[in-house]
């Protein structure tokens, strides 16, 4: 049975006083046994908030990973750095990355490869923008994101591979694809897995649901067949609202 999985991802919000004072809040609550929750705070904050959450059900992750092991890539943070403060999974491929700091399909391929070889778990988020949409090419785009930029990677270990969907024209936005849009991506989603890797592998693989998720359309979102929990943008900057949606599930 597949992992039931809402991540909430900071970006590049709240001072370290703010941050803590998040996830205190965060972590003050009981978490559902049946699911499986994440934090994305700012790098500047992994370490502290690896030490605040050891020994508690919820999990601290990376916001990004660079591909190479070490190097001349002043503000880029690697595999390693992250296994030695105890972080263990990374986004990889958020559309912000992908629009404003220029990384594609062929370059994720190589973080993929590293993270993979570092035992690193990989949350990969992927999805079409508006015009993608509009003129009715969302589907090929998506299935080419997974295929260049996660399938082509030698030995791809499935247990450790969490999918985002994400539609950009939502992210944001206030808009939100409709609880049917979604599920009918999730559902391509899964057969692109299953037609390249087979059933069981499909079928284990929790998918997540990017788009301005909120308390007020979190239930019926996550009630689709293939829509395995979120990945919460805005709504994970106030415990209350991320905590809902974590009890939406």
């Amino acid at each position: 049975m597949r992992q039931k999985i809402v991540a909430g991802n900071w970006k590049m919000n709240k001072d370290v006083h703010e941050s803590m004072e998040l996830l205190r809040a965060i972590q003050s609550a009981p978490i559902p046994e049946a699911v499986r929750v994440m934090i994305a705070p700012p790098t500047l904050f992994l370490d502290r908030m690896a030490e605040a959450t050891q020994g508690h059900p919820l999990q601290v992750v990376s916001q990004n990973m660079n591909a190479a092991a070490s190097g001349a890539f002043t503000g880029e943070i690697s595999a390693e750095m992250l296994k030695s403060i105890s972080i263990q999974a990374t986004l990889l491929g958020h559309s912000e990355r992908r629009a404003y700091y220029n990384e594609t399909n062929e370059s994720l391929t190589k973080k993929v490869k590293t993270a993979q070889e570092n035992g690193i778990e990989i949350i990969f988020c992927f999805g079409e923008e508006l015009a993608d949409r509009k003129s009715n090419k969302h589907f090929e785009v998506v299935a080419e994101q997974l295929e260049t930029g996660l399938f082509s990677t030698e030995a791809l270990d499935w247990k450790n591979i969490i999918l985002a969907y994400e539609p950009v024209w939502a992210i944001g936005t206030g808009e939100t694809a409709s609880p049917q849009q979604a599920q009918e991506m999730h559902a391509f989603i899964r057969s692109q897995i299953q037609k390249r890797f087979g059933g069981a592998i499909a079928e284990a693989t929790s998918i997540l649901y990017g788009g301005s998720v909120k308390p007020s359309n979190a239930v019926e979102l996550f009630s689709q067949a293939d829509v395995d929990g979120g990945l919460i943008g805005g709504a994970s900057l106030q415990a209350e609202d991320f905590l809902a949606i974590v009890n939406a599930i």
